[in-house]
């Protein structure tokens, strides 16, 4: 099972409605990310915009590619790229930037 951890950064001035969209996460977007491998998915959000994302599969780039691939994610996508910077044109699930595993204790 792979750990990913990945970092976006969200508009400060847009912080609390992103918290507040998190609240009421499309059940069929919840199936989906389960359905494509996403497991134990967590978001953490610090005040300054910094976006910590931690998920756990099989495969990152198979899980990733299969969500890319949904409907769903298309139109979350969207919705969401809002409230990012730094983008460049891509989707918020494509500018993600995961970082390299240092350490683990297991």
């Amino acid at each position: 099972m792979q750990r990913v951890c990945f970092l976006l950064k969200v508009r400060p001035d847009r912080a609390e409605e992103y918290r507040e969209r998190h609240q009421h996460v499309w059940a069929e977007m919840r199936d989906a990310l389960s359905a494509t491998g996403w497991h134990n998915y967590s978001l953490f959000l610090r005040e300054d915009g910094l976006l910590v994302g931690y998920l756990e599969t099989e495969d990152f780039d198979a899980a990733r590619a299969a969500m890319e691939a949904t409907d769903v994610n298309a139109r979350w996508q969207a919705e969401m790229s809002e409230f990012f910077e730094e983008l460049d044109g891509r989707a918020p699930d494509a500018a993600m930037l995961p970082l390299t595993e240092v350490f683990h204790l297991p």
